[in-house]
């Protein structure tokens, strides 16, 4: 099983404005959007992974993070070949998961997340890519 870097989500209540900037700043082209689970999704490209901003559509996780949070960096996303077997590692090394099984996420990859009382207060998730190198 291979782990490698593959986007750090963002929340933001203004999605096209942040992308906007990250565009001009970066110069990392949107190169996906969708509406998913209560969010308007963007992926900007960017080197060898992603910036992914995270806007709520309605009410649900992002809405409520940036409540309590307000906005800013979201989760770290790490690409594996295979998310059963990443999710199989981390519990038999005592992390608390926030998924037992990988569920759909963005793209129709399957994702899965760790707890981030168990990862250093990072919310990590696990994305397993079809289109992975």
């Amino acid at each position: 099983m291979t782990t490698t870097f593959d986007h750090v989500g963002v929340a933001t209540t203004d999605g096209a404005e942040l992308a906007a900037t990250f565009e001009t700043l970066f110069e990392a082209p949107l190169v996906h959007e969708e509406v998913f689970d209560g969010m308007a999704l963007r992926f900007l490209e960017l080197g060898d992974g992603y910036l992914e901003l995270l806007e709520p559509a309605a009410d649900g996780t992002i809405a409520r993070f940036l409540d309590g949070h307000g906005p800013g960096i979201h989760h770290v996303a790490l690409r594996t070949d295979d998310v059963r077997a990443a999710l199989d590692r981390a519990r038999d090394a005592g992390v608390a998961l926030v998924d037992e099984e990988p569920r759909p996420g963005a793209w129709g990859h399957e994702v899965a997340f760790l707890h981030p009382k168990s990862t250093g207060g990072v919310l990590v998730e696990y994305v397993e890519r079809d289109d992975a190198p």
